[in-house]
């Protein structure tokens, strides 16, 4: 072979190995296209997951914030039944108070009205015992008035202990 022509294999091998170069950076280029590719496309179904994640945790914490709302209103109309509460039992108490005062009341006027039967048979007795006194006093024993009038009397007497009786429980009370 001749000088021009080993010359020439040279410049034909080292245009190969440029070629072969040329090519295996072109691998290496395509495999770091085909990585980054992946990449974009794993970062495009993060992006997208992100997105999802964030509306889905806005909407839980909308959620949230609405419950939260829900339990504070619960908590006030919780503390003003309590209140309501309180007071009916208060008002109960004074309900209970005045049926006993009633009670109280309705004694008092049975009371008060056998006072008045016991001042109205008091006069009754005291003007029986003044007639009898004075029939006798006239010597007027005529056998049917005498007998009405003490038997009357005695009737009037049983009255009036019954009734000084309830007099004296009437002061007791």
């Amino acid at each position: 072979m001749t000088c021009v022509e080993e010359e020439h294999a040279r410049a034909t091998e080292r245009e190969q190995e440029h070629a072969r170069l040329i090519r295996v950076s072109l691998q290496h280029t395509a495999t770091h296209c085909n990585a980054l590719q992946h990449t974009a496309a794993h970062c495009d179904t993060l992006q997208h997951t992100a997105t999802h994640t964030a509306t889905h945790t806005a909407t839980h914490c909308s959620a949230l914030q609405h419950t939260a709302t829900h339990c504070n209103t619960l908590q006030e109309s919780a503390t003003h039944t309590a209140t309501h509460c309180s007071t009916l039992q208060h008002t109960a108490t004074h309900c209970n108070t005045l049926q006993h005062i009633a009670t109280h009341c309705n004694t008092l006027q049975h009371t008060a009205t056998h006072c008045t039967t016991l001042q109205h048979t008091t006069t009754h007795y005291n003007t029986l015992q003044h007639t009898i006194e004075r029939a006798r006093a006239k010597g007027f024993e005529e056998q049917t008035t005498f007998v009405s009038c003490t038997s009357t009397l005695q009737h009037a007497a049983t009255h009036y202990n019954t009734l000084q009786h309830t007099a004296t429980h009437c002061n007791t009370l």
